[in-house]
């Protein structure tokens, strides 16, 4: 591909041990004229398959999730950037439909479908997909930096609602994906302690059940097979331990001050 065919994009990825993925990730984006990859000190060969791919790699201390977001944006060049981690792949079709938002200059920022892999396949078309907000212009947008975790940048731009979907690996391992849950849960809990929002005892009964009525039932993960049903029973899950773990931090809180 010739330099000037590429398009006017800077993408930008953090990582930490992501040899399993990024070379997919990288692949991928090659059309786009930028790659800054923020590493926080990877040990596997993260860095050397980065830069094969021609990506700019800064070395950087892990800041947090939202913080060490900013600095990637930061690093970037181009007015136009791409937030993607380092188990995603984009699509061709997102990315001939990304030239023509750049073109047009009626959008500002384009929400993205996610298709999740899990146990080594994805979900058919009638699973209802999750949405990133990953695609913006770079003046527009900056992470709160306050968020411990689930960080998406805030646009303040025209939003369009992309009907092409993307592909995320991270999530294909049980193993990996309930460590992922109780690391972001801790995180969540004490963003929510932090930030003084209360535990409900309510909301710690009904949390479970309404969540997996709504990802199984309402979002179709049924159509998934036992696929789905694990997956619905484990994002409940999720839910509720968020909601235990701001439970606990409050009690612990109360024990410390007694």
């Amino acid at each position: 591909m010739k330099e000037n065919d590429k398009l006017p994009i800077s993408v930008f990825i953090i990582t930490l041990n992501e040899s399993a993925h990024i070379e997919k990730t990288l692949r991928s984006i090659q059309r786009c004229s930028e790659i800054v990859v923020v590493d926080s000190g990877s040990t596997d060969n993260t860095i050397d398959i980065a830069k094969r791919y021609g990506a700019r790699v800064i070395n950087h201390s892990w800041q947090g999730y939202a913080k060490q977001k900013q600095i990637a944006m930061n690093l970037c060049n181009y007015d136009w950037v791409l937030n993607l981690d380092g188990d995603e792949e984009i699509t061709p079709e997102i990315l001939n439909e990304l030239s023509i938002i750049i073109e047009d200059k009626i959008y500002g920022s384009v929400r993205l479908k996610r298709i999740d892999q899990f146990i080594g396949e994805f979900p058919n078309n009638f699973v209802k997909k999750q949405n990133n907000l990953r695609f913006y212009r770079k003046f527009c947008a900056r992470f709160d930096v306050d968020k411990l975790v689930h960080e998406s940048a805030n646009v303040t731009a025209r939003e369009l609602k992309s009907k092409n979907h993307f592909y995320h690996y991270g999530y294909d391992d049980i193993h990996i994906l309930q460590e992922k849950m109780n690391k972001y849960s801790s995180l969540k809990a004490e963003e929510k302690f932090i930030n003084k929002t209360k535990h409900s005892i309510t909301k710690l009964i009904l949390i479970f059940p309404l969540t997996f009525i709504k990802r199984y039932a309402i979002d179709r993960l049924f159509m998934f097979g036992t696929r789905g049903f694990i997956k619905a029973i484990m994002e409940s899950h999720y839910s509720f331990i968020k909601q235990a773990k701001l439970y606990e931090r409050y009690q612990r809180e109360l024990i410390k001050n007694k």
